[in-house]
């Protein structure tokens, strides 16, 4: 069984950090520069859509890092209300800034990508609306964080609204099946395989990989960043005392 309180120094966690960090930034640099080559160069326009398919290469793996990054916060709650975790609070709360900015992404693209598409820049369909839900709860859970004087206590309300909030996963998920929606339904993965063009699966892959290592880029420099501000304010705590 892991234990989770090896990973709770910080120290270790700097090491580790400072080890790791170059490698993911240089994949971060790497992949972007591969994926965007594929996305706007390499792969075919849609027979339908023509070249506005692309936006589906930002939009598409922005919204799996969205979910998945909400995923994280609410699993670092989890570990953080049952095993009080030391670094699992400064993750959750790490993450949480990334994870409104791929939201936002989503919901900026979606727009780009309805307007010819729909012939409409916003429809309140159920994918796109629970999707600003998801934003909604990412603000509501940076807010909460920072509502208090006490810091544990802001943790502790923030981590329960994490993950009361975690409903709105399978609702994104599964809107467009539960409801009639103008989003088009799953198209990688389902039942009975991929739906796309492997020409076109190439650049998506390569951009979700380069989300994929720029959150753990962002997430490993935030935590560190975090850790150094909370020294600082234990340090000058301890000189007024």
């Amino acid at each position: 069984m892991i234990n989770l309180h090896q990973f709770a120094n910080p120290a270790r966690f700097g090491r580790l950090s400072r080890a790791v960090l170059p490698w993911t930034a240089t994949a971060t640099v790497v992949l972007f520069a591969a994926g965007l080559y594929y996305s706007l160069f390499a792969s075919p326009s849609d027979y339908q859509m023509g070249d506005s398919v692309r936006i589906m290469y930002i939009h598409v793996p922005a919204a799996w890092m969205a979910l998945g990054t909400y995923l994280f916060i609410a699993v670092m709650s989890a570990v953080s209300l049952v095993w009080r975790h030391a670094l699992a609070d400064v993750a959750a709360q790490a993450a949480a800034p990334i994870g409104t900015a791929f939201t936002v992404i989503v919901l900026a693209t979606g727009s780009l990508w309805g307007r010819p598409t729909w012939g409409t820049w916003w429809e309140w369909d159920a994918r796109m609306t629970s999707v600003l839900i998801l934003l909604f709860i990412y603000l509501g859970y940076m807010a909460l964080a920072r509502a208090f004087d006490n810091p544990q206590r802001g943790a502790r309300a923030a981590a329960i609204l994490a993950l009361v909030g975690i409903v709105i996963i399978p609702v994104i998920k599964f809107s467009v099946e539960w409801w009639n929606t103008l989003h088009q339904p799953a198209s990688i993965f389902r039942a009975g395989g991929s739906s796309i063009d492997a020409s076109m699966q190439t650049p998506l892959f390569l951009m979700a990989l380069a989300y994929a290592f720029y959150f753990v880029t962002m997430l490993m420099m935030r935590i560190r960043a975090d850790l150094a501000a909370n020294r600082a304010r234990l340090l000058r705590l301890n000189a007024v005392e």
